[in-house]
């Protein structure tokens, strides 16, 4: 079993290691760099048998679309950021902090994408739009609710956002 081991402050300032087992691992088609047109993919995911019972996914099926929360695991840690560079290197966007965008490359290369649920079956999840790779460890799922969510109304980004989001699923 892959285990990640990540950095996290305590209450006194000082840095502790917490560690997390993925539950499952992303099955895809795609198993390598791919920057956009994600709208299409269906992938699965596919909980650890050893952990888990397909009872884990009970009562999922009566949600539209879950939450995926996964790492970069491909992308090696030299190529981490933690300052500012321009979305997808593309230097018509203006350099922002790697927190002020969505790209991989962030300090615990975690991603989080929101996909439409397919189909439940037994240990595995089937969703489209997941822009994770194969062999992806996933670290946990969460139904999406209304609630959470914003109205689109009362969203607000950047041009550069809206033009590099535009392909992207």
């Amino acid at each position: 079993m892959l285990r990640l081991y990540l950095s996290a402050s305590s209450d006194n300032g000082n840095m502790r290691t917490i560690q997390l087992e993925p539950i499952g691992q992303v099955i895809s088609e795609i198993e390598n760099e791919r920057e956009e047109r994600w709208g299409g993919v269906i992938a699965e995911i596919r909980l650890e048998a050893t952990r888990f019972e397909p009872a884990a996914f009970n009562g999922l099926q009566e949600f539209s679309h879950v939450e995926v929360l996964f790492q970069f695991d491909q992308l090696p840690e030299a190529t981490v950021e933690t300052k500012t560079r321009h979305p997808r290197e593309n230097p018509n966007w203006p350099k922002v902090g790697i927190f002020a965008q969505r790209g991989r490359k962030r300090p615990n290369r975690i991603g989080a994408t929101i996909c439409e649920i397919v189909s439940v079956n037994g240990l595995s999840l089937r969703v489209r739009g997941l822009d994770a790779f194969h062999g992806s460890p996933v670290l946990d799922l969460k139904p999406v609710m209304a609630e959470f969510l914003p109205e689109k109304k009362n969203v607000r980004q950047p041009q550069w956002a809206r033009e590099l989001m535009s392909t992207y699923f």
